[in-house]
């Protein structure tokens, strides 16, 4: 009986924002948390506490659920994002798109870029993007900007988008706003950083980047800088 060779389709390169920001801290880090997947990070409560509170919020938006005991502090910034019969809100939206910025499903092979977005409002050719933030304020404009280029490709009637990250910690929010042309300057900028990304994806290579995190936070106990 004649041998049956399998051809598997190498499996194309894809990322999200957080695989990006993983890898530039430390490759090392990357590679065994986010690709072989033989470290795991403990679940800290701030963890399980900031996801309770995302569907808590995606439930009270998408359902009308009263928020519990705890969160209800926070009914204004859904009363907000609510407000107005004519529109369509969209909670823990998977998008994906192409290298080419098409629109696609979010677990098709040609996938190239994945994002989530916890609140997605469509007025028209407007939209609302909200993505709730449980820890400190740390401004990145480039992750707004991602999930704007996500709606752009996934609703071609969207020709701005108002981005905003909501600090509930805080009780603050900081905003971006973008027009479907904005998109050029944003991707001219960030190719760079992506290219390196799928470089090592493709070599597989993944040094270590000794930093402040090695010392306390790095689950990686086997890396040569940890608790250093």
């Amino acid at each position: 009986m004649a041998a049956v060779t399998i051809r598997r389709t190498p499996k194309s390169f894809a990322w999200s924002y957080s695989k990006l920001k993983n890898f530039e801290t430390c490759p090392k880090r990357h590679f065994h948390v986010d690709i072989a997947k033989d470290v795991k990070e403990e679940e800290s409560e701030q963890l399980k506490w900031g996801n309770a509170v995302h569907k808590a919020l995606a439930k009270r938006c998408a359902e009308g659920t009263p928020l519990p005991t705890g969160m209800d502090q926070w009914e204004h910034w859904c009363a907000r994002v609510t407000y107005g019969g004519n529109s369509r809100i969209l909670v823990e939206q998977k998008l994906a798109i192409t290298k080419d910025f098409a629109a696609c499903g979010y677990f098709d092979n040609g996938a190239w870029y994945r994002g989530i977005g916890d609140v997605i409002k469509i007025v028209g050719d407007v939209a609302l993007i909200i993505d709730w933030k449980t820890g400190k304020i740390v401004e990145d404009s480039v992750q707004l900007a991602l999930m704007a280029q996500c709606v752009f490709s996934h609703y071609p009637e969207i020709q701005w988008v108002r981005s905003e990250f909501i600090w509930l910690k805080e009780d603050a929010n900081t905003r971006e706003d973008f027009a479907r042309a904005d998109m050029v300057g944003l991707w001219n900028n960030l190719h760079p950083r992506v290219q390196n990304l799928q470089v090592a994806s493709e070599t597989m290579t993944y040094p270590p980047k000794p930093g402040g995190l090695c010392r306390k936070y790095c689950p990686v106990s086997f890396c040569p800088h940890h608790g250093k």
